[in-house]
């Protein structure tokens, strides 16, 4: 019988791991990441173009910072290598 999986909170122990290991790029994840870049590049320069100064402008590039995060971590942490 396998023992269960040790669990912190919620997650499972290879969860976290899966979330804190150095992730190899595979297949197309490069581009992807790349698109992802340049099309927050582009956003970010238009909200530099088009918004006063002001914290508002400050934090929606801040969020945009996260979103170019989330969404790469996203590709990197969930992308299964094919065999």
């Amino acid at each position: 019988m396998t023992e269960p999986a040790k669990m912190i909170g919620r997650l499972t122990m290879e969860e976290l791991q899966n979330r804190f290991r150095y992730h190899d790029p595979v297949g197309d994840q490069n581009e992807r990441y790349g698109i992802i870049r340049s099309t927050c590049l582009n956003l970010a320069s238009l909200i530099g173009e088009i918004c006063p100064d002001s914290r508002e402008r400050s934090v929606s590039l801040t969020k945009l910072d996260e979103v170019m995060f989330w969404a790469n971590a996203s590709i990197a942490r969930n992308q299964t290598p094919k065999a």
